[in-house]
């Protein structure tokens, strides 16, 4: 999902959306209050007509904003404290206000507000952020006025813990939520641990309802969890290296401020059909992005069709049975070496995909998932298929 925290993916208009084939997009709940303000969007006819989107919207809660803007929360057990870094004033968020500001907006899918910590922080406050969520999670159900429009995700928080994920995922199973979401990742953890947060909450959520992992928008992360069972992600990524000059290709970035860029009249991906790789030389994006806007806004067209290639092959392949040949491929193309990093080639392992042939012979060397530390549950890939 691209991320449009205000209503809109920067540079881009909904008709480009929807001609690279997007479906859904994010909005943000404690933005989108701010400004232009709940209320409004509401009187206006709701979030998609407000921004031309006839496709699929999902709000965050605002609980990722006391991460983000903790310098501005106090969070307490009735709920998060900002001070606006608009005007200064304090704007408090209930797990009851966020659901009836999302209820407003009219997003498809809205998020349970959770009480969010980075997972580089340890001790006492990851297990009071968890039980926390558990019991916000309740106070959200309640005040929830449109159950049957608009689907509730729960997010599993814990930390690094095993045992406190495990508490959470099993808490928000009893629920029986449309949907749910594992939050407090990719904030800065050692991908080793990542990957195996991920697993042990899919293995543990149903199967037969979508499962997000929030702030993931790597592709190589994206195809490691997508086999681990995940089914959805978001991400700035896309976008946000877009701005600095940086495209994504099926090698990994190419970055476009390089002076190797301008005399360069190859497009940027000779494989991509996207409008930009059609139209435009690396050598004119090369002299845009250092000049002009319209190199930004170019590039975030391309980094996001690209992503939507990505999900679009990814998905096929599941559906076809050939995933694990996905799988391969990708790793080959981002590896030409055989250097896989070992948490992928263990994420792949517990996953049941071999890709000994994806791996340079030194490189494998290295010790097998067997003699790492084991896994805090068992963990069965399923492959489940996008939603």
């Amino acid at each position: 999902m691209p991320v449009g925290t205000q209503g809109t993916i920067k540079g881009l208009t909904t008709d480009q959306l929807e001609d690279i084939g997007c479906q859904i997009i994010l909005g943000n709940t404690y933005h989108l209050e701010l400004r232009p303000g709940s209320q409004l969007i509401d009187d206006l006819g709701g979030l998609h007509k407000f921004m031309n989107w006839k496709r699929a919207l999902l709000t965050d809660s605002g609980g990722f904003q006391m991460v983000s803007l903790l310098h501005l929360a106090d969070i307490t057990e009735e709920g998060v404290t900002f001070q606006s870094p608009v005007d200064g004033k304090p704007m408090l968020l209930t797990p009851e206000e966020s659901i009836h500001i999302q209820n407003n907006i009219g997003a498809d899918i809205i998020m349970a507000l959770d009480d969010v910590v980075k997972t580089t922080i340890t001790g006492p406050r990851i297990e009071e952020a968890m039980y926390r969520t558990l019991r916000w999670i309740d106070r959200c159900i309640a005040a929830h006025k449109k159950p049957d429009v608009q689907n509730l995700f729960g997010i599993v928080q814990g930390g690094l813990d095993p045992v406190l994920r495990d508490i959470c995922v099993k808490g928000l199973v009893e629920r029986n939520l449309p949907g749910y979401a594992i939050g407090g990742l990719a904030g800065g953890e050692d991908k080793d641990s990542f990957w195996r947060v991920v697993a042990q909450c899919t293995a543990g959520l149903p199967e037969n309802k979508p499962r997000y992992v929030m702030g993931v928008g790597y592709p190589l992360d994206i195809v490691v969890c997508s086999a681990l069972g995940a089914d959805m992600y978001d991400c700035v990524y896309p976008t946000r290296t877009a701005r600095f000059g940086t495209a994504l290709v099926p090698e990994g970035v190419l970055k476009l401020k390089q002076n190797a860029m301008a005399t360069d009249e190859r497009p940027i991906d000779p494989t991509c059909s996207c409008m930009v790789c059609k139209k435009y030389t690396r050598a004119y994006l090369h002299c845009l992005v250092t000049k002009d806007a319209m190199g930004s806004q170019l590039l975030s067209y391309h980094n996001l069709s690209f992503m939507m290639r990505l999900s679009r092959d990814l998905h096929m392949s599941i559906l076809e049975g050939r995933f694990p040949e996905f799988v391969r491929g990708f790793l080959r193309v981002q590896f030409p070496k055989g250097d896989v990093p070992q948490w992928v080639r263990n994420a792949m392992e517990v996953a049941g995909i071999d890709i000994s042939e994806c791996c340079a012979s030194t490189k494998c060397l290295t010790p097998s998932i067997d003699e790492q530390p084991p896994l805090p549950i068992p963990v069965e890939a399923n492959g489940g298929v996008p939603n």
